[in-house]
């Protein structure tokens, strides 16, 4: 190996480096091999890091087997379900941004050869991948796991709408409570097809993970095999020179969008795949993501929009399974972390006995693979998960999970009410306020406003409704749960508080979601239809007496909210360099 790493130049004028590293487990030999970052979201903050250091352990392992000496640290993340319903929830997605900072001060201040990173979480996986893009270091994603399932493959999204039979007195409390303390059995991130295990899965499609390792069942011995394994993987890839940039390729986000679209993934991958797109240099956007999902379809059944938890989605074969049925699709020559190419991966899926192993778990529920991921041939639904709408309620753009979505609803056209809060409009609902056909609009929730928090409490509530479900529908420039179902456009862009079209819509406005169409516009003004013209000059009007809300934040937040981009183009503080360089603000 080329002995002029990072860590070895360092050496040669930084003296003291070498003194304080062996006060600690660095023996003089150490200080002369490759220099491996291993970090993880490991912490006491939620089940999806919980249980990373035992994962930590084993890539320590898989380092010093392959030769290399690793240096253990931790950024922890939070978790968006404590987040839920309160004022927390606004620091989720500003945590992403963070975590990839924290990351890239610990592998450059050093400074370290190479990184394996471990994480599970909604926000966490994310930055690990724009860390790696950003630093282009050799690199290996070790994807934290699948919780277990819940009682009756329940999962613990259903608390919300529970809490609310409570009060209506439809459920007891001791039957809530005894939910409440089963749904969430094991470490790992969330059951459902999440932001977490989206994402998980998006490490694995852009070829950042090893083949099979995303949604392992956290509890499975498996999951230690294959962070031992990514310790020792990360070796071979300094010794071969192969850098993340020679992975993440264009290519690469395709075949990773392709994926999304077949497992029917979290709305909140489009905005972090954008994100970690411009880490590594390429240019990414939402329009490509609605060109995708209308060729792919959704392949895979697994909650919340379908049966299944994640965990059976690892032993009916997993990522892999997915990209096979794909591979008429697939960049197949496009490079891994494996140092092979997807094609040769896929391959050497074909003939191991693993996913034999592991499809054995599913007769254990009187299930085969084919219950859970769908040929191409035959798929769940005929087009992907993700739509993007235009029109002049988002002019640059909204999105929306079509596959969650029930087919009456796939059209509406309500009166809108109107709120500059979350916490307005689920009072609002709980008072009966909210009736079916209301198109309920929240703004104000923007990256720029206020770091963009998830509506899960409103859209669970309306979604749980018999009635609400299926007539009516949510609008916000806030972003969504990837658990979210039902009806419920977000990332509404331009955001309310940068003066965008949803900051002048105002309670009995008609408003038309039209999905298929890929439409999302005001069409109507004060309960009464109007052309385009009049409602063109009524916004117009309304824009002049519009007064800017005065929102501040200190600290973290405030940061945060200065420097993002818009959600559709990442939403990240980070991209704000490589705009001004580039000229483009």
């Amino acid at each position: 190996m080329d002995k002029e790493w990072a860590s070895q130049k360092v050496r040669k004028i930084s003296f003291e480096g070498d003194a304080l590293r062996m006060s600690m487990d660095w023996t003089v030999e150490d200080l002369d091999k490759v220099q491996v970052l291993v970090e993880s979201t490991h912490g006491a903050s939620h089940p999806s890091s919980y249980h990373l250091g035992e994962l930590m352990e084993e890539m320590e392992k898989g380092v010093f087997q392959a030769g290399g000496k690793p240096a253990l640290y931790t950024t922890t993340d939070i978790c968006d379900g404590v987040a839920q319903a309160h004022g927390g929830m606004h620091y989720s997605l500003p945590s992403r941004d963070f975590i990839a900072s924290m990351v890239e001060i610990h592998a450059l201040a050093t400074p370290m050869d190479a990184m394996v990173l471990a994480s599970a979480g909604d926000k966490a996986v994310p930055a690990h991948l724009m860390a790696i893009a950003r630093l282009n270091i050799p690199a290996v994603h070790v994807p934290g796991g699948a919780m277990g399932a819940g009682p009756c493959l329940k999962s613990n999204e259903e608390l919300w709408a529970m809490s609310v039979q409570v009060k209506e007195q439809k459920m007891s409390k001791e039957e809530f409570l005894a939910f409440q303390r089963a749904c969430c059995p094991t470490c790992g991130a969330c059951q459902y097809m999440g932001t977490a295990a989206t994402m998980q899965v998006m490490s694995e499609a852009l070829g950042l993970a090893l083949p099979w390792t995303a949604l392992i069942p956290a509890t499975n011995a498996e999951i230690r095999r294959a962070a031992r394994a990514a310790g020792q993987q990360v070796m071979r890839l300094v010794e071969h020179g192969i850098t993340p940039d020679k992975i993440l390729t264009k290519e690469a986000f395709e075949n990773a969008i392709m994926v999304h679209s077949a497992i029917g993934g979290s709305l909140n991958a489009i905005m972090h795949l954008i994100a970690i797109a411009a880490e590594a240099g390429i240019k990414l956007d939402a329009e490509t993501f609605d060109r995708i999902h209308r060729e792919i379809p959704v392949l895979v059944d697994t909650k919340t929009a379908g049966k299944y938890p994640t965990e059976l989605f690892w032993y009916a074969g997993g990522t892999p399974r997915v990209m096979q049925e794909l591979r008429s699709f697939l960049h197949l020559d496009a490079l891994t972390v494996t140092g092979h190419s997807l094609g040769d991966n896929l391959e050497a899926f074909n003939q191991n006995e693993m996913p034999r192993y592991a499809e054995m778990f599913l007769a254990n529920y009187k299930l085969n693979y084919r219950d859970v991921i769908y040929p191409i041939g035959k798929p769940l639904k005929p087009e992907g998960s993700a739509a993007l709408l235009k029109g002049n309620l988002a002019p640059k753009g909204a999105t929306i999970k079509k596959s969650a979505v029930a087919e009456q609803m796939m059209v509406h056209e309500g009166k809108a009410k109107v709120f500059d809060s979350e916490e307005d409009a689920v009072k609002a609902l709980l008072a009966k306020q909210i009736v079916s056909g209301d198109v309920v609009v929240i703004r104000y929730q923007g990256p720029k406003a206020c770091g963009m928090p998830e509506m899960f409490f409103m859209s669970e509530l309306i979604a749980s409704d018999p009635v609400l479900s299926v007539t009516t529908s949510l609008v916000t420039d806030g972003r969504f749960s990837g658990a979210t179902r039902g009806p419920c456009v977000g990332y509404v862009y331009p955001e309310a508080l940068e003066g965008g079209p949803i900051a002048f819509v105002e309670s009995g406005d008609l408003v038309r979601i039209d999905i298929p169409k890929r439409d999302l516009s005001i069409v109507g003004i004060a309960g009464k239809y109007a052309t385009d013209d009049v409602i063109a000059a009524t916004l117009e009007e309304r824009r002049k007496s519009w007064i800017k809300p005065d929102i501040r934040h200190r600290g973290a937040l405030g940061q945060y909210t200065r420097l993002t981009r818009p959600a559709l183009e990442g939403g990240s503080m980070n991209q704000i360099i490589s705009y001004i360089v580039s000229g483009e603000i």
